[in-house]
């Protein structure tokens, strides 16, 4: 009987394999492609929150320049805005406005001699709606610069409104 246990060992044992070192091997191999895998997800993840903040930085400015024609118009207001919501990425923001106006009927009052009022409409009892439109822009600099790819990336924001009237 315990030949037969002992026959039973060394056939398990074969099957096996007797390497002690293959998994410290593995591991050596594999966790330096693992560890840059987690660097570049963790860099990614980086760029991705910097763009919503640069976006959400539009939004702000946006909202605050729709607030009636003079806010449209207030373009260092615009800036403070989007600077004040752009987070981490306020030192290298910027932010332009343009506030045009258009018919209630859809016309555009963009044009040679036209001065955006009521009366520019064509049609009667049209009134201007301003719309403003703030882009933001702004310069990030990765953690990791890999030879081949940009050192610094620019990242850019759009937000469109109505100004209330």
């Amino acid at each position: 009987m315990t030949n037969m246990k002992l026959k039973c060992r060394r056939s398990l044992k074969m099957l096996r394999g007797s390497a002690p070192g293959q998994s410290l091997v593995e591991v050596a191999l594999t966790a330096p492609i693992l560890i840059l895998m987690f660097l570049g997800a963790a860099e990614f993840a980086r760029i991705a929150f910097a763009a919503i903040e640069v976006s959400n930085a539009a939004r702000a400015a946006v909202a605050y320049g729709a607030q009636n024609v003079s806010t449209a118009g207030d373009s260092s207001g615009i800036q403070t805005a989007a600077t004040m919501d752009a987070g981490d990425m306020a030192a290298s923001l910027t932010a332009t406005s343009n506030a045009s106006g258009v018919c209630s009927s859809g016309a555009l009052c963009t044009g040679a001699g036209s001065s955006c009022l009521n009366t520019d409409c064509a049609t009667p009892g049209d009134h201007i709606e301003t719309i403003l439109t703030v882009d933001t822009a702004a310069t990030f600099d990765p953690l990791i610069h890999v030879p081949g790819i940009p050192s610094t990336f620019t990242l850019h924001g759009h937000a469109v409104q109505k100004c209330l009237q």
